[in-house]
């Protein structure tokens, strides 16, 4: 009980008192308050569960175990449970009672070391990419453990860190360390095995350029009137471009600061060589396709009022996703969740006075 999820309260913005940011993460759920540290509180969670298919908790490992909520105690309750814990650092090993935030995890999953650039101080992600990525694996998770259930019946617990979400992201920076043992740093926007892929500046801003194979690379050069490009021994193939990738950058810099960006976007889509501009978020959803994949959607909020969110960025040709309902209010859901669960309306009542639920 009290003032909900930190999210509620993190701004600017606010809108009509409501947290921008809590708004534009928590689509499409229903809020329930429930005292924990009320011993009645505890045994609505575990009604929920004994009921419930899926249970998800983000609290410190070894905090629900206290309550009478772990997944061995719940697992008692419904063997059928699928049990998904997202943590800091995971369940086990030396730090799993550690608290974890999203920063956290970027600097000791190795993120912050190889973002940003060369000589540059450590930088994060500009996006919680720990957090995302963790929500996302957990999803993987428990589809994987639900798939099991339906064949078997039986339950199992979920575990996810931020920080191996964060680990998991550096695919190539890790394959590289196996193999040589040297410590991979920050590249800016290049890519670490193929150039040009990066971004370039223009006479009017920058462009991303993806000539990620020989084909694109030989395209790009006729495309920018730099045929010869192709026929030099120090760019014939994509690991030489990458051993003298300076002198690449260098020459192709020369090259793209003499016309603005849309000339560049414009000649290269001509010639089928990916490339892009580099929106800012007015950008973005002003761009035709986002609009035309409906990224960008609208809803009433009961006390914010009619509101913008991201949409849905997974199309399924039978059972489409969408954006139903706007963030909750603290405890909206309360009375609704409870009388589902069978909770007469003198018990809520009563639970309430408790002040068991809010």
């Amino acid at each position: 009980t009290g003032g909900g999820d930190d999210t509620r309260r993190m701004g600017p913005p606010f809108i009509n008192g409501e947290s921008a940011a809590f708004l534009g993460i928590n689509r499409n759920k229903r809020s329930v308050v429930v005292d924990l540290k009320a011993e009645e509180g505890v045994e609505l969670v575990k009604r929920m569960a004994s009921k419930s298919d899926v249970f998800v908790q983000n609290f410190r490992p070894g905090s629900l175990e206290r309550m009478g909520l772990g997944y061995e105690q719940l697992r008692e309750i419904n063997p059928a449970l699928v049990y998904c814990t997202i943590s800091g650092f995971g369940t086990t090993g030396p730090y799993a009672r550690r608290a974890g935030f999203d920063l956290v995890a970027q600097g000791m999953s190795g993120l912050m070391s190889i973002n940003g650039h060369p000589g540059g101080p450590p930088a994060k992600v500009g996006v919680p990419i720990t957090d995302l990525n963790a929500g996302i694996f957990a999803a993987y998770g428990i589809l994987t453990a639900y798939i099991h259930r339906l064949k078997t019946g039986e339950g199992q617990h979920v575990d996810t860190s931020l920080m191996e979400s964060g680990i998991a992201c550096t695919f190539w920076e890790s394959a590289m360390y196996f193999a040589t043992g040297n410590i991979p740093g920050p590249m800016g926007s290049a890519h670490r095995l193929t150039a040009p892929y990066q971004a370039f500046q223009t006479s009017d801003g920058y462009v991303n350029i993806g000539a990620a194979n020989q084909s694109n690379w030989e395209r790009l050069c006729r495309a920018i009137g730099r045929e010869k490009l192709v026929e030099d021994t120090r760019f014939l193939q994509p690991s030489d471009r990458m051993d003298n990738i300076d002198d690449l950058t260098a020459t192709l810099d020369e090259t793209f600061a003499s016309e603005n960006s849309q000339h560049w976007l414009d000649t290269l889509a001509e010639a089928g060589v990916p490339a892009g501009p580099i929106y800012n978020m007015a950008d973005v959803y002003a761009d035709p396709q986002v609009q035309a994949r409906e990224m960008m959607v609208e809803m009433d909020h009961p006390t914010a009022g009619r509101i913008k969110n991201i949409g849905v960025p997974v199309k399924l040709s039978e059972t489409p996703g969408s954006v139903r309902s706007p963030s909750p209010l603290l405890g909206q859901h309360t009375d609704d969740v409870l009388s589902d669960m069978g909770c007469s309306e003198d018990e809520i009542a009563a639970l309430r006075a408790a002040g068991v639920i809010q």
